[in-house]
């Protein structure tokens, strides 16, 4: 049961103390968005968990050792997350609260909130064990964010700012992790290709419910290489020192995200007036891992807290050092400094904010340690 928990979140990026932390030299002159959304999983969550009745939580260090204060947020990292960089950037706010953080101000709702949720995925049963929201969940918290902003700034104001802000979904590692691959639920039902299908329909629904609600700028986040999750590894091989990615698992993330690139793009000709974006985090994740001292990591294999092997959750605490140069930090969760490593040709630090998006919205240009990437504008 505890490994079923530990599985449920899902896989992000890491960094290893042997990684520069980069800068942000520039930034937009003024906000390209007047808020971000953010729905999803762990990969996003920066601490609705913390007020949900579930074991997936990051409230004790050492997470959040890097974030302001030195003090664990519910973020899986150990410091912030990549929607607190993009909010930041992008000139609106330092970091993105969650939505259920209790006596919001009025310009945290403004600007924009997360509604994610460790633990979570478009299957709804995937939330079921962990008591964790489920994205189809998270829409309903959305509704409610929309009566709040209404009542702040008015109607009309509140529909402008939810047409015009940047919309960031990230989720399904979990789906696949826990109701496929470890645990053979839905694989009572469907083979890997009926799954994939069953999820992207899910993902449609969500995305089509956010536009009903007035979204209308939106990207989705592909899945990373789930076979190369060092508690995936944990898990397949008996010995640990011969562990190695699964090839399987990897293959299967892989053929879900070329779905996923088809599809957001049919249906964004389906719903007039939106911009729906894939991102891929898979392809910089792997080269990372396949090549990791390009990058200025030593350790690939292990997580950076404990053994490396299994410590993620409750069992990454005080009491487990945070010592290895590892690219998965404490097993599934997140380092911030990979979103800034001076060494990603491919704009790691933004892996999200990619110009592979090819928005007829993307314009502004800025300098990330040197290096000339194109981010979200509204042009």
């Amino acid at each position: 049961m505890l490994a079923v928990l530990i599985c449920m979140a899902p896989i992000n990026t890491c960094s290893s103390a042997a990684a520069s932390t980069a800068s942000l030299t520039t930034r937009p002159p003024s906000p390209k968005f007047p808020a971000i959304f953010v729905f999803g999983d762990s990969t996003v969550d920066t601490g609705n968990n913390n007020y949900v009745k579930t074991i997936i939580k990051a409230n004790l260090p050492p997470y959040g050792e890097n974030f302001p204060g030195h003090i664990p947020t519910g973020r899986f990292s150990d410091g912030k997350l990549v929607p607190d960089f993009l909010a930041s950037f992008l000139g609106f706010k330092d970091d993105v609260p969650p939505f259920l953080k209790p006596n919001l101000s009025e310009n945290e709702l403004r600007t924009g909130v997360t509604f994610a949720s460790a633990g979570s995925g478009y299957d709804y049963l995937t939330s079921s064990l962990s008591n964790a929201i489920p994205v189809s969940k998270q829409v309903e918290m959305f509704k409610s964010y929309i009566n709040k902003l209404m009542g702040i700034v008015g109607k009309d104001k509140a529909n402008n700012i939810i047409g015009e802000a940047l919309v960031l979904i990230s989720a399904g590692t979990n789906d696949f992790v826990f109701n496929f691959h470890d645990i053979p639920t839905r694989r009572l039902e469907f083979d890997i290709v009926g799954y994939q299908h069953f999820l992207l329909q899910k993902l449609e629904d969500f995305l089509k419910e956010l536009y009903e609600l007035g979204c209308r700028k939106m990207m989705v986040a592909g899945l990373p290489p789930i076979g190369c999750l060092p508690i995936q590894m944990t898990a397949k091989f008996q010995i640990p020192t011969n562990r190695k990615c699964l090839e399987d698992q990897n293959s299967d993330a892989e053929s879900y995200n070329k779905k996923l690139a088809k599809l957001l793009p049919e249906l964004q000709a389906n719903i007039p007036g939106s911009k729906l974006a894939y991102t891929d985090v898979y392809e910089p994740l792997f080269d990372m891992i396949n090549y990791p001292q390009q990058y200025g990591f030593v350790e690939i294999k292990r997580g950076c807290c404990g053994t490396g092997y299994i410590e993620a959750l409750f069992l990454c605490n005080p009491m487990t050092p945070n010592e290895l140069a590892s690219l998965i930090g404490k097993g599934i969760s997140v380092l911030e400094v990979l979103y800034l490593n001076p060494y990603t040709s491919v704009g790691i630090a933004f892996t999200l904010l990619s110009v592979e998006f090819q928005w007829n919205w993307v314009s502004e240009e800025v300098v990330v340690n040197g290096m000339v990437e194109r981010i979200l504008g509204n042009s």
